[in-house]
């Protein structure tokens, strides 16, 4: 299997800044994923619908704000409830340090702090969907 991974970068709450999302997507793009880019001002119930509605593998939150933790939480929530809890959640922006086993402990799979070079984003998404396809296969083969 050598599907193309689709990254969506979302922009969740009222946070206003969108340039480092924007590079981020721009440079995913270079690096050969399909990048699906919200915009502005996305709710969580948004980002899911729009997660559902494009397949996407990885649903990437770039986050300046500093409400990482209830807004990664709720997304969490709200992807279990919709039944699409597979999906690999990253989180990117202005995250203190004291922040990331917090977000861990949620669901998340990896946290990118600004200024994190982007060639380092690129290689954990593709880490990170390659092993989670391998394990969607091998599951697919294992009786329950």
């Amino acid at each position: 299997m050598n599907e193309q991974i689709r990254v969506l970068v979302a922009k969740p709450g009222l946070d206003g800044h969108d340039k480092g999302a924007k590079v981020v997507a721009l440079a995913l793009r270079d690096a050969g994923f399909e990048v699906i880019y919200t915009g502005l001002h996305q709710t969580v119930d948004q980002i899911v619908e729009i997660a559902l509605q494009e397949d996407v593998d990885v649903i990437g939150l770039s986050i300046l704000s500093g409400a990482h933790l209830p807004i990664t939480k709720k997304l969490m929530i709200q992807l279990e409830d919709a039944g699409i809890e597979d999906k690999v959640v990253l989180v990117g922006g202005n995250i203190p340090k004291r922040d990331v086993d917090a977000l861990k402990n949620l669901g998340v799979s990896g946290v990118f702090s600004t200024g994190t070079n982007f060639e380092d984003i690129a290689a954990a998404i593709q880490e990170l969907v390659s092993n989670q396809r391998d394990e969607s296969v091998r599951s697919a083969y294992m009786p329950r």
